[in-house]
């Protein structure tokens, strides 16, 4: 089973078109969920006790300086309400925070109840996830870190792979003529072919592949392909993520077309 979790905070984001691409893929039954917190809360066992406490875990996972790791300082009484207010309201939002990836997904897991353990949860968000990569001592942001639960992110998707070196030198015009604040607007016209931004009309078919590689980490044990055409391709550039999820003639790679038809065959041997 797949449980498949929503972000409302992100419009372009269609969960129900992802999970209808799952199902079809996979041949497995996806069950479609509301954002995380929203579907925990409506288990009705959560207490406000709970909450504070989930929000605290929240709040110790951000990373405070990318190259430093995480902080070990205490947490100031706003960071655990803001995270508290994330939880109740599906209006805040997470946007200019970065969290340490494996302790999101450790604090999100409290939230799977043991029933549902054993199956797949993926879990779509708009905070920015990294993980810690200790060959250059910094954290690098994220698209997907496969964990448990799975975490996608959504502004991951648009921040994370580097974008062209002509995007760049554009902000940087902009920027010399005290345009700065307008240069994501003005761009994304300029960028649209070769660059995602928020809110992106294309998310939800560039998150669909993610969603597969999510799949494949749990049901195949790797999530990744060396293929460049292949939606399981680990993109670092913006360019290769559009290519290997809108662009190539083909979704999956030989190795992989053969790899998903045998999980088909297993989700129908189950039933």
């Amino acid at each position: 089973m797949i449980y498949l979790y929503d972000e409302p905070r992100c419009e372009a984001l269609s969960a129900r078109r992802i999970a209808d691409y799952l199902r079809d893929k996979l041949g497995a039954p996806v069950e479609l969920r509301e954002d995380v917190f929203a579907h925990w809360w409506s288990l009705g066992t959560a207490t406000d006790d709970d909450a504070a406490q989930l929000a605290e875990r929240i709040a110790r996972a951000k990373v405070r300086n990318p190259a430093g790791g995480l902080s070990q300082a205490h947490l100031l009484d706003g960071e655990t309400e803001f995270e508290l207010r994330r939880l109740r309201s599906t209006e805040v939002r997470a946007f200019g925070y970065l969290y340490d990836g494996p302790k999101l997904a450790a604090a999100y897991s409290d939230l799977i109840v043991p029933a549902e353990a054993a199956d797949l949860h993926i879990v779509f968000t708009n905070q920015l996830v990294g993980t810690w990569d200790p060959g250059d001592r910094r954290y690098h942001a994220r698209t997907i870190v496969c964990s448990y639960p799975v975490l996608i992110s959504t502004t991951g998707l648009v921040e994370a792979p580097a974008r062209p070196r002509e995007y760049y030198l554009l902000r940087q015009q902009y920027a010399s003529l005290g345009m700065s604040d307008a240069a994501e607007i003005d761009l994304g016209p300029q960028m649209a072919e070769c660059c995602l931004f928020h809110d992106d009309p294309k998310l939800t078919e560039v998150a669909k592949g993610y969603g597969l590689q999510a799949a494949f980490y749990y049901l195949a044990g790797g999530p990744f392909c060396s293929d460049p055409g292949c939606r399981l391709f680990n993109a670092h550039w913006q360019t290769e993520m559009l290519y290997a999820q809108l662009k190539s003639p083909y979704e999956l790679c030989p190795a992989h077309e053969s790899a998903l038809a045998a999980l088909r065959e297993q989700a129908c041997t189950a039933d």
